[in-house]
């Protein structure tokens, strides 16, 4: 009996693709999106891998188009990344990620690093001294999606490149000995 469930729970999976088969996206299109998502967001398909647990090389096939496959799990890993919602592929505006991020990295702290604090820092590369301990614990702990939002957020309210703010993170996170993966 569990056989023939699994046959009908099959056959409902494909006529249902089917069905969406108009209004799903084929992996090259979902790579030019990713391309172009990552591009604005100043990311190089090494950064990309790493914030999201694929290789450089696997990000390169997906956005060249030839990618033959890649699991769902990592595509919305991928997308939840980028800010993209799979129904509508457009990116996703966290709001108030300066905000959160700022009140994440001070939670272990007596002093609150305040969201124009982490802003400026972010944008001008100089980390206060009385800062240094909550910027390090943004790098470390920060979910990954939370830190790209806050990226992004800093470089539209400072009116600067967002590669600018990678570059400071990654520099960052060499003095301050981050052992986050992401910043090898």
């Amino acid at each position: 009996m569990s056989n023939i469930l699994y046959i009908l729970d099959q056959n409902a999976v494909l006529f249902l693709l089917e069905i969406l088969s108009e209004q799903r996206m084929n992996l090259f299109e979902i790579g030019a999106l990713v391309q172009s998502r990552r591009e604005q967001l100043g990311l190089t398909q090494l950064q990309l891998g790493r914030l999201s647990g694929l290789s450089r090389a696997t990000v390169n096939q997906l956005e060249g188009g030839t990618l033959k496959e890649l699991g769902v799990t990592k595509l919305l890993v991928l997308f939840d990344l980028l800010g993209l919602d799979m129904t509508a592929g457009q990116p996703k505006q966290l709001r108030h990620a300066l905000q959160m991020a700022s009140q994440s990295a001070s939670v272990s702290y007596k002093t609150v690093m305040q969201p124009k604090e982490l802003q400026t820092a972010l944008v001008s590369g100089v980390v206060p001294v009385g800062l240094i301990a909550h910027i390090a614990t943004f790098l470390d702990e920060a979910p990954l999606t939370l830190l790209v939002a806050a990226v992004q957020e800093a470089a539209q309210r400072g009116r600067v490149p967002m590669k600018l703010i990678w570059r400071h993170l990654k520099q960052w996170a060499t003095e301050f000995q981050s052992p986050r993966a992401v910043w090898a």
